[in-house]
């Protein structure tokens, strides 16, 4: 897929409800698979809905379908394998049978905490289906084996039809950190106010949303062939912004004297609409996927840094380095630095 695609409304809108979307794509599966099986009258046939919604349930990113598809595959056919084995021997021996499927299990078991769980998790249902039939019934198995091999094939189809793409996913979610995080930055350093807001919550929930980003960026690596670091440097960025914007709040309203002269300091209130400007610039690239705004950005971010290096040289000429204001002029510095590695970073994420 192209990095840079613009997403269109109707898509975004799709993708916030990706819950709804996931139920209805089960629904139409269970309803066609349905249909399938009484149609043909395949035997036994309540086990290729079972092992539809089995597979289908958790919810397949583009990223993971392919991987997936095979140990779904291998999973089942090895399972069936095993089912009738374990079948041939109940007819030479019980507690001989017994052994072979307690093996097969243990088996299951050790790879279920290894790399791939969900292959192992398929040969222990798979199993448990086959052996399911009556002594020695190779017939029923058969169907068994055949109609769970089935199952996993629709349940394949039906998820890699308009499959969900965790890069789309990744790309909103990121927009959204970023139009939230900006939202806090303007009501913690709002003009309007006389006392300092009470962002913890919100800064906690905006971290805690970071965090959740993370699940996406495997699959999304996968998609795009973009390098893992790109999406873990902007992890790294992201949380590092918001632990920068909570002290750049306790310093802002610190004391009521620094708080005004803050407030009257030219260079700063530029600063503030610089920073309002870049996450809305970036925001706006992620969902459109035009990166060159954010470049146009970044030169500016170079001249703000340099002007508060300036302004924080006069500081110290004026014995102002103990108050407040060193602390938020340095943080302002931080802030616009990290904004730029940010930019660059997005800019890497969207490139054509």
């Amino acid at each position: 897929m192209r990095p840079d695609k613009s997403l269109s409304p109707f898509e975004i809108r799709l993708y916030r409800n990706y819950r709804v979307v996931h139920g209805i794509r089960i629904a139409l599966a269970f309803v066609l698979a349905f249909l399938i099986v009484r149609i043909f009258d395949i035997p036994e046939g309540s086990w290729p809905l079972i092992t539809l919604v089995v597979i289908m349930g958790p919810i397949s990113f583009w990223g993971n379908v392919v991987p997936r598809a095979f140990q779904r595959i291998g999973g089942t056919i090895l399972g069936s394998a095993l089912g009738l084995i374990a079948l041939k021997l109940e007819l030479i021996s019980l507690p001989l049978m017994l052994m072979w499927c307690a093996g097969a299990m243990f088996l299951c078991g050790w790879l279920t905490l290894g790399k791939r769980p969900y292959q192992a998790l398929l040969i222990g249902i798979t199993l448990g289906v086959v052996v399911g039939a009556p002594p020695g019934d190779l017939h029923t198995a058969l169907w068994r084996s055949g109609d769970v091999i089935f199952g996993s094939l629709l349940a394949m189809l039906f998820t890699g039809v308009w499959p969900q793409r965790a890069f789309i996913h990744w790309r909103i979610q990121m927009a959204t950190f970023v139009t939230q995080f900006n939202r806090l930055y303007q009501a913690g350093f709002s003009p309007n106010l006389v006392e300092r807001p009470h962002l913890e919550k919100h800064l906690q929930t905006v971290l805690n949303d970071v965090v959740k980003i993370r699940g996406l960026i495997t699959p999304a690596s996968k998609e795009t062939h973009i390098q893992k670091s790109v999406f873990e440097g902007i992890q790294t960025v992201s949380r590092n912004l918001v632990c920068m914007l909570e002290l750049q709040i306790n310093a802002h309203w610190a004391s009521r004297e620094s708080h005004f002269l803050m407030l009257n300091a030219h260079t700063l209130r530029e600063t503030q609409q610089m920073t309002q400007q870049t996450l809305l610039t970036i925001a706006h690239a992620l969902y459109e996927g035009n990166p060159q705004p954010v470049k146009a950005n970044t030169e500016k971010l170079n001249e703000i840094v340099d002007e508060l290096r300036q302004l924080l040289t006069e500081h110290k000429s004026t014995h102002l380095v103990e108050t407040p204001i060193h602390g938020y002029v340095w943080l302002s510095m931080e802030l616009a630095r990290q904004l730029e590695l940010l930019s660059l970073l997005i800019c890497r994420a969207l490139r054509k």
